[in-house]
């Protein structure tokens, strides 16, 4: 710089004007917290609203299943709402059921009987075909039914009535909603659960039967035959079982999903749609852990 002359000033460029390469890191601390925040949110919005929907939901059952047996015991029972649901879940279930049963019976037969034609033992097809129905088709088409068809009802019907705040009128009078509504919703979906799966194992018994005797060219005999040689009174009690849970399960998380709707009719079409989304995990889950314990405690044995 020669003598005399004005100092060269710089003015600063912004960090926005910079490469990204370039930009000086923000603070650890800021960072830290940003990260921090960013995870407590996420566990707010999903683990612990799960949880806490889930205690919510055993907290239901609980007082279901208490106003279930005083009602029956104080005589006050609401027969008439119980059979009401009865007859409507086993109209809006019955065909839907048939329809389902018949093609996995089919499927079934299909497989196995090309499974056994390629290892050499035809004999055991109705063993096969006959305890893959009732042990895992029944209660897995019952689940469908029930979280599809009166899951999806009780939380329509149940999201209704919360909107319109007639279960507020109702608190507001002093009646119960859980003993009043609730019991009879899930004492209604386990009757209708275990005949439906008693249904779908004889339909799918039957049709498998059918398929392999006509279709298949398979021997009648051999078929009851086999069936009759593995299959004891134990795996119809363990599905039926499998469908009263499934019923319980069900008939708890659409009520409580519906009671606790809000937002107006798209509302209720949000909480029918999470209703039979978390009704069908669970009962798949469940289903799961059923079958670990039937098959831990009641192992198969050869009559």
């Amino acid at each position: 710089m020669e003598k005399g002359s004005a100092p060269v000033t710089r003015t600063p460029v912004p960090e926005q004007s910079l490469p990204p390469s370039q930009r000086p890191y923000p603070p650890a601390e800021g960072e830290l917290a940003r990260i921090t925040e960013s995870v407590r949110g996420l566990w707010r919005g999903h683990p612990q609203q799960s949880l806490e929907t889930l205690g919510r939901q055993v907290m239901l059952g609980r007082d279901a299943f208490i106003g279930l047996v005083l009602s029956l015991v104080q005589r006050r029972f609401p027969y008439r709402e119980f059979i009401k649901q009865c007859a409507f879940m086993a109209n809006v279930s019955a065909a839907p059921t048939v329809f389902v049963a018949i093609p996995i019976a089919v499927v079934v037969s299909i497989q196995v009987g090309a499974l056994v034609n390629q290892v050499g033992a035809t004999t055991f097809i109705g063993a096969v075909a006959g305890l893959g129905i009732i042990r895992q088709g029944a209660p897995l088409v019952s689940a469908l039914m029930i979280a599809g068809a009166v899951g999806s009802a009780i939380c329509a019907d149940l999201g209704s009535r919360t909107i319109r705040e007639e279960i507020d009128a109702m608190m507001v009078m002093g009646v119960d909603p859980v003993r009043r509504l609730v019991a009879p919703r899930m004492a209604a979906a386990v009757l209708v659960s275990i005949l439906l799966c008693g249904f779908v194992v004889f339909v799918g018994f039957a049709t498998a039967y059918m398929f392999n005797v006509y279709a298949q060219s398979g021997t009648p005999g051999s078929f009851i035959g086999s069936f009759a040689s593995f299959a004891v009174a134990d795996d119809l009690l363990v599905a039926l079982t499998k469908a009263a849970i499934f019923g319980v399960l069900t008939a708890i998380i659409a009520c409580d999903i519906g009671l606790h709707a809000h937002g107006g009719p798209g509302g209720v079409a949000n909480a029918v749609n999470s209703a039979v989304v978390s009704s069908a995990l669970m009962l798949f889950a469940t289903n799961i852990i059923l079958t670990q314990l039937d098959n831990t405690l009641l192992p198969s044995k050869v009559v």
